[in-house]
């Protein structure tokens, strides 16, 4: 078979004896190939039976449709087979292990989903009247108050809907802190090259000049460098603890000290915060802003799996300017702090983040994980997580390049390299022969202070039996790697594609099936 960016294109096998030439259809044991819905079903028929409805006066005000609805016809069997089909193409949590770990997905359990469901929360809606809501403005507030506790801070924004959401409304806050006070003119933040790759983006996004702070050998922060740098014109840091690397940041309290004696504020990127919840407040390490990944640390889904949510909790500097609305608990209940009902106990507020009040949903799920783990459960997610990423990391340091497998323990996630591959050999090709072991490649080229950087999160919720097969399959396929195997370089050959022109699939993509693209790869 062949493969482009426009999908892929069978080609018969060559006849044998003269015979007419075998069909290829493309099917892989159990795994089919999959055509389109669009060439399955003809728009010409239809899968059920409909009595013509009777004549009767439209009451369509003249917006009746006028031309065929353009949907192909299935059965119920050709339908339930086709949405099947593609699901099994899919790798997902519920299947494996996944080695990017909560950055994009882990198990989220299914209590959560229930409560989540439960009639109140599933059709709650953002205009309804304040006093209808009062469970749902309750479960907000309760979510709030623990997010501040576990945080050692003094006030949490819960509109803000995912983690680069929630750096921008961290670093309008600043903004707003630094004008009021008659200090607009501070219009540099400093970015350490170990943070998040949003955070730059962020800042940059907000008017503000990002300047780079360099890592030292062991991959954290060079607080000296940073500490030079400070001056009139900074207004602040944004520093990712742990960090991108997998490495707390030990220096994080001196820092911000010092940050703090210069007139400048400190953002944490708490995209990490799995790792230390429960062990450590990032309050006392003299942090001004942090959002909270929810998806991450709380376990509510991300990216497919629904909105996402990404709260920010605020220092007591900061509380003053942070967004609007919030809920507010009065004798009379509970009520929502908007701009008509600020008053003047939160007049510096910058504004608001979104149309309404937040995801309403991923609340109800992440208040269920934390009060279905307590206090001492939710310290037992960090260090559940740190033991399984410092296992692989211990397990594969041997076999694979670790650049700071002698920085001390990593966090949540083990980092490796590319360095030691045979000539020729890269990330990508360990990457591609992993899904042929049964794994969804983990993070590539990330963090881009290791070259081929291969990070892998296992989180909290995998077992020694599953770490130990992950761990077996990784290193079987460095191994392989190191020694030349050729094989790896048109890998993966048991998934439904095989390995595409990435450069084309990227810059040329095809998203939409048009009839004409179809009829021109029979």
């Amino acid at each position: 078979m062949t493969i482009n960016q426009s999908g892929w294109k069978p080609s018969a096998p060559e006849a044998k004896d003269g015979g007419a030439p075998a069909t290829f259809t493309g099917n892989k044991a159990l795994m089919l190939e999959e055509a389109l819905i669009f060439e399955i079903g003809s728009t010409d028929t239809t899968g059920v039976d409909i009595v013509p409805a009777p004549k009767a006066a439209s009451r369509l005000g003249g917006l009746t449709r006028d031309a065929a609805i353009g949907l192909p016809g299935l059965s119920e069997p050709e339908t339930v087979r086709h949405y099947t089909r593609l699901s099994r193409q899919n790798y997902a949590i519920d299947l494996g292990l996944f080695p990017l770990g909560s950055c994009t997905m882990k198990h989220n359990p299914r209590l959560n989903e229930k409560m989540a469901r439960l009639p109140g929360f599933s059709d709650v809606h953002p205009l309804a009247p304040v006093d209808t809501v009062q469970g749902a403005l309750e479960v907000i507030h309760q979510l709030a108050h623990w997010l501040v506790t576990l945080t050692g801070m003094t006030s949490v924004a819960m509109s803000p809907k995912a983690g680069a959401h929630g750096e921008l409304c961290g670093i309008l806050a600043i903004k707003a802190a630094l004008e009021k006070r008659g200090e607009g003119h501070r219009k540099v933040i400093l970015v350490p090259e170990s943070a998040h790759g949003t955070n730059p983006a962020t800042a940059a996004f907000a008017g503000f000049k990002v300047e780079d702070i360099p890592a030292t050998a062991d991959g954290r922060v060079d607080s000296e460098a940073l500490k030079a740098r400070l001056g009139p014109d900074v207004a602040g840091v944004m520093i990712t603890n742990p960090n991108t690397c997998g490495l707390f940041e030990r220096d994080l309290k001196d820092i911000s000290d010092a940050v703090h004696a210069a007139g400048g504020y400190v953002y944490c990127d708490g995209a990490n915060f799995n790792a230390i919840v429960g062990r450590v407040r990032p309050g006392d390490l003299g942090v001004d802003a942090m959002h909270i990944n929810l998806h991450k640390t709380f376990s509510t889904p991300h990216g497919g799996g629904g909105p996402g949510s990404g709260p920010v909790v605020f220092s007591e500097a900061l509380t003053p300017f942070a967004p609007l609305p919030f809920v507010e608990k009065t004798g009379e209940g509970f009520r929502l702090v908007e701009e008509e009902t600020a008053d003047e106990h939160h007049a510096d507020s910058f504004g608001r983040m979104v149309a309404f009040h937040g995801q309403m949903g991923m609340f109800t799920r992440a208040l269920t994980y934390i009060l279905s783990h307590g206090a001492d459960g939710l310290r037992q997610v960090a260090e559940d997580a740190v033991l399984n990423a410092n296992y692989v990391l211990r397990s594969l340091e041997n076999t694979l390049d670790a650049p700071f497998a002698n920085s001390g323990p990593c966090m949540h996630e083990a980092i490796f390299s590319d360095e030691g591959l045979a000539d020729g050999f890269s990330t990508i090709d360990i990457a591609k022969a992993l899904i042929d072991e049964g794994f969804h490649p983990m993070t590539m080229y990330f963090p881009l202070v290791v070259h081929g950087a291969m990070l892998v999160e296992p989180t909290e919720t995998e077992s020694k039996a599953a770490l130990d097969q992950f761990i077996g399959a990784l290193r079987s396929v460095a191994e392989r790697a190191k020694a030349g195997d050729a094989s790896l370089k048109t890998a993966p050959h048991f998934a439904p594609r095989a390995r595409l022109d990435e450069t084309q699939a990227a810059r040329k993509p095809v998203l939409v099936w048009k009839e004409t693209l179809a009829k021109a790869a029979e």
